[in-house]
């Protein structure tokens, strides 16, 4: 076989960060990276291990890429991140088609597990999961427009049904001038919208620097001047400084699209989730949020069937949903976590919490529905994405949109160039897109 290697990363943005710096050690090293699966040495699988569905998700692309193994198509399977983090045993035992595991603190060990593999000797590597980052470049695997900055790995809250610090190590920082620097690297090779992610990214530099220093890394990357758009995911509620919001908004470049997990706003739920904050809390914090930043998109996740979850708590997190009318929420029903204190507590039957999460899903459905009909006759920056022949329109993002997680702005024009912006006049809702026509002298 060629000396090809191929990587598919399942997951979250800051799992696809580290799976492109695994494809810049590759490249580093000689290899050539192919998005094909036939005539391979090497396919890396970087998985997620946070709940079933993520679980699933793995080991169904572990069998699938077995099944080619099994062909002739691939030489070795190695399976890198949160799974093999946490099932290091059982993937090696009960899946002979997996040649090699690494672990979240072994990344960095890419190149040389690769050639034990291809010399045919086992690779089982689990470093320091709690080690500080590692300086390494990437291959982008985004359109080459956007980009995430991860700003910082593993995670100090310890909510009492999750797994990642396990998986991910403590919280760490990276250096304010080591963000800077990637930051700028990306935005001379056009990366016009940059993502700022981490698990908690409002912590950021408290552990390096003894407070939090988000806002002063916002107002830096704001100065890079081929940067468009700055988005923010994961701000956790109890860490949003008035100064973190007034940076939010006050600063042009920073969409105001707030990530923020809730989970649930019972006092009771949340105190045996360990968060750390009240229903109360959560409630002032939306409201000094939207005086600050009237446009603002609010986006939170919400778990249902949590330990202590009975139809009156359900019914409170219903009320404060409609009340607040966050713009975008993902509901997801519980899945106890072996390992985490909430799989020891009593909670309802599964059937039930799948039933709730469909119910929120479906009173989030009308309040989106309802938002989206209130943007028909405004005019949003859109930026464009692709072009659907079939439905003969551009497409793109707006503000209020993330990548590969909320809908689309669908849009016509005499012709559009993928990665630029353009104003759009919205025209009318289809499904849980906006439709428009972008104005002609709109490209910047």
């Amino acid at each position: 076989m060629s000396n090809r290697i191929a990587v598919i990363s399942l997951g979250c943005a800051k799992n696809q960060v580290n799976a492109e710096q695994m494809l810049y050690l590759l490249r580093e090293a000689g290899y050539e990276i192919t998005a094909e699966l036939t005539d391979v040495q090497v396919v890396i699988i970087n998985t997620c291990g946070f709940i079933d569905s993520a679980k699933s998700e793995a080991i169904d692309n572990i069998l699938a890429m077995g099944a080619l193994k099994k062909a002739g198509h691939i030489e070795k399977i190695l399976v890198t991140g949160c799974l093999s983090q946490r099932y290091r045993e059982e993937i090696l035992k009960e899946m002979p088609e997996v040649d090699g595991v690494l672990g979240t603190g072994s990344y960095g060990e890419i190149v040389s597990a690769v050639e034990s593999l291809l010399s045919d000797r086992a690779v089982c590597s689990f470093g320091n999961i709690h080690a500080p980052v590692d300086e390494v470049g990437r291959i982008l695997t985004t359109p080459k427009h956007y980009a995430y900055l991860k700003i910082a790995e593993g995670c100090d809250n310890h909510c009492a049904y999750c797994v990642i610090p396990s998986l991910r190590g403590k919280f760490r920082s990276r250096t304010m001038e080591d963000c800077l620097h990637e930051a700028r690297l990306l935005a001379q090779d056009g990366v016009k919208e940059l993502i700022v992610v981490a698990q908690d990214t409002s912590r950021y530099g408290i552990d390096l620097y003894g407070e939090r220093r988000l806002p002063q890394l916002l107002r830096e990357l704001c100065k890079i001047e081929k940067l468009h758009w700055i988005r923010v995911h994961y701000l956790y509620p109890d860490e949003m400084s008035d100064e973190l919001i007034e940076v939010i908004a006050g600063e042009p470049k920073i969409v105001n699209y707030l990530d923020i997990p809730i989970q649930h706003v019972n006092d009771t739920i949340l105190k045996r989730m360990n968060r750390r904050t009240t229903k109360a809390e959560l409630s002032a914090l939306i409201a000094k949020l939207r005086a600050a930043m009237p446009d603002a998109v609010i986006r939170t996740s919400l778990i249902t069937g949590l330990p202590g979850e009975g139809e009156a708590e359900f019914a409170e997190l219903c009320r404060w949903l409609r009340e607040h009318r966050l713009e975008r929420v993902g509901a997801f029903s519980f899945s106890p976590e072996e390992g985490t204190p909430a799989a020891r507590m009593q909670y309802p039957d599964e059937q039930i919490a799948v039933r709730r999460a469909e119910i929120l899903g479906d009173l989030q459905a009308e309040i989106m529905d309802a938002h989206n009909a209130s943007l028909v006759g405004k005019t949003l920056e859109v930026l464009c994405e692709g072009y659907d022949a079939q439905a003969q329109r551009y497409f793109g993002r707006s503000f209020a949109d993330s990548p590969d997680i909320d809908g689309r702005v669908c849009f016509t024009a005499k012709a559009a160039s993928i990665g630029e912006f353009y104003w759009v006049d919205i025209t009318g809702v289809y499904d849980a897109d906006l439709l428009g026509i972008a104005r002609e002298d709109a490209e910047r």
